[in-house]
């Protein structure tokens, strides 16, 4: 049998492939983009055209599959939107799927992966929740464009600490579980990084690291959603569910360490010094 992992060609997916791969599963890779796929990994897995929103292409993706690793595209801000699909899983008696969901989200029910996370229970599939911390790549990624042009981290978070985890780290959590279903059905697991970091540490590490003094901007709320979707371009609905986010960071939600990523894998997870090093050329102007 085999596992279908969605949002393959992104961050935390790529990573989940990779993993499952070594592991010795049989992969699918799910996506709007075949060709975009098959460049990512080659002849290595099996691919299938998937979209949330056309439900004519869920029953040829779950063919022979057994596991699944679900995952929220960005674009899709509705619980809703992923609810035909979590009910058409629910009947290929699925072993286990696995949801990347948020850190804290037990106690938060403003982001949809509460109510996603609820669903999949409601409906009694197998389920395996995982939690991460901030993903280190949100720093190396979307917000690395302040840090190179201006020097400067354009962050909301206030002096919130917060445990930022590697997505390499979180897609070898995914894979684990789903490699042993039986052993992690109906669980969730909350995993972050080794250390909580405010935004003035991370910032004093990146210049350690690039020679250049980069400052933490600490932007309010309304100056931070209007940069973003007038000046980057961003979705509202994208960027209204990140203020949410670094509101919840400020209240100190983002801040916990837990054991979690060690008992999965035995590894310890990745700091974020470390990360930097490694993807140094994501900050150097």
């Amino acid at each position: 049998m085999k596992i279908l992992v969605t949002g393959a060609s992104g961050n935390v997916g790529s990573y989940v492939v990779k993993e499952l791969l070594k592991m010795g599963e049989d992969v699918v890779a799910a996506g709007t983009d075949i060709k975009k796929l098959q460049k990512i990994f080659g002849d290595k897995i099996k691919f299938a055209e998937f979209d949330f929103t056309r439900p004519e292409t869920f029953e040829k993706a779950l063919d022979s599959v057994d596991r699944i690793f679900l995952m929220r595209p960005p674009h899709l801000g509705k619980p809703e939107d992923l609810y035909p699909f979590i009910e058409t899983a629910k009947k290929h008696s699925i072993k286990l799927l696995s949801f990347l969901s948020l850190m804290g989200i037990e106690k938060n029910k403003i982001p949809p992966h509460h109510k996603i996370e609820k669903y999949i229970e409601e409906l009694g599939i197998p389920f395996a929740h995982i939690r991460p911390g901030f993903f280190m790549q949100n720093v190396s990624g979307i917000h690395s464009e302040e840090i190179k042009e201006k020097d400067k981290i354009f962050i909301p978070a206030g002096k919130s600490k917060t445990s930022f985890i590697d997505v390499a780290d979180i897609g070898l959590a995914i894979a684990t579980v789903l490699h042993e279903p039986e052993k992690y059905k109906n669980t969730e697991h909350t995993i972050t990084g080794p250390e909580a970091l405010d935004y003035y540490q991370v910032a004093e590490i990146l210049s350690n690291l690039t020679g250049r003094k980069i400052a933490y901007a600490r932007p309010g709320f309304l100056k931070y959603r209007n940069y973003y979707i007038k000046k980057r371009g961003f979705d509202k609905g994208y960027v209204n569910i990140t203020v949410a986010l670094y509101f919840m960071t400020r209240m100190g939600t983002a801040k916990a360490i837990t054991n979690e990523f060690f008992n999965l894998t035995g590894k310890q997870p990745k700091t974020f010094e470390e990360f930097a090093k490694e993807n140094i050329s994501a900050f150097i102007k």
